[in-house]
């Protein structure tokens, strides 16, 4: 028997990328369905999908960087089911390509409150109706960069490396408290979604034009690195959680830099300099 098949599986940022991909695996293997996204046009997309594969869907438009948001959805979504019992936070932005000189202070608040502060509202919010059923579980998906940092990322990175570090934490409070819920930090690698193309999108809702250099970066992200179809990638990440597993890295790229990263721990930052200018170029 499946671990999902009839559970309640909450899923952000599920109007595209691998949140809706994480739809549709959760549908196919029985699960009913609360999906959530600020994008309604892509959340509507995802759920008529995954009714037609079976599943019983509710949805809601919300910004996870809205706490007050995130909390009345909790209660809509448990009021709706009667019960909530895992929570997949997943929403999640690129937070431009800038050196840390470059940044601005608008990138880093709202990259942190999607990336870092989405994933501890929807924890924090989901967490008691989880406890609650008696067999929850938390998935909180963080990066291959909540492991290695990398120039021009540092919005992102600062809020994936959070993401695990917060992660970690509620995995031993729920140890600690006998609590009957599970905690998984998912890792992916270069997983093909709109991540990178969105840089551009966000940089012109605010105004800002990119570089020539920017935009060719982005390219590089979409035709080298952005390789993984977001459906294996979804399948994954929910095998890891029906495993019980802890920590999922999701590419065979998110392991050898995890592996890198331990190895070389002091020295990995210069090698990933140097391979940011054999892909980019000099700035």
């Amino acid at each position: 028997m499946s671990s999902v098949r009839g559970k309640v599986a909450v899923v952000t940022g599920a109007g595209s990328g691998i949140g809706r991909q994480l739809a549709f695996e959760l549908a196919k293997r029985g699960a009913r369905l609360a999906l959530s996204d600020v994008d309604e046009l892509g959340l509507g997309q995802t759920a008529d999908r995954a009714k037609a594969l079976g599943a019983e869907v509710h949805t809601a438009r919300v910004d996870v960087s809205d706490r007050d948001a995130v909390v009345a959805y909790a209660d809509a979504v448990a009021a709706h089911f009667g019960v909530v019992h895992q929570v997949y936070n997943n929403a999640g932005i690129s937070g431009g390509g800038r050196s840390v000189l470059d940044t601005d202070w608008e990138t880093y608040d709202r990259t942190l409150g999607v990336n870092l502060f989405g994933v501890i509202h929807g924890t924090k919010a989901f967490l008691p109706h989880l406890v609650a059923s008696g067999d929850g579980h938390v998935v909180n998906v963080s990066s291959l960069n909540g492991f290695m940092a990398q120039p021009t990322l540092s919005a992102y990175c600062a809020s994936k490396f959070a993401v695990r570090g917060f992660t970690e934490v509620v995995r031993t409070e729920m140890v600690a408290g006998g609590h009957p819920v599970q905690v998984t930090v998912v890792h992916p690698g270069g997983v093909k979604t709109n991540i990178a193309s969105s840089t551009a999108r966000e940089a012109q809702a605010q105004g800002i034009e990119l570089s020539a250099a920017e935009v060719a970066r982005q390219r590089v992200y979409d035709e080298k690195l952005l390789k993984m179809p977001a459906e294996q990638a979804a399948r994954i990440v929910v095998d890891g959680v029906e495993a019980g597993k802890p920590r999922v890295r999701v590419g065979r790229d998110a392991v050898l830099v995890d592996r890198l990263v331990r190895l070389l721990p002091a020295r990995y930052p210069v090698l990933a300099a140097w391979y940011d200018r054999k892909l980019f170029g000099s700035r």
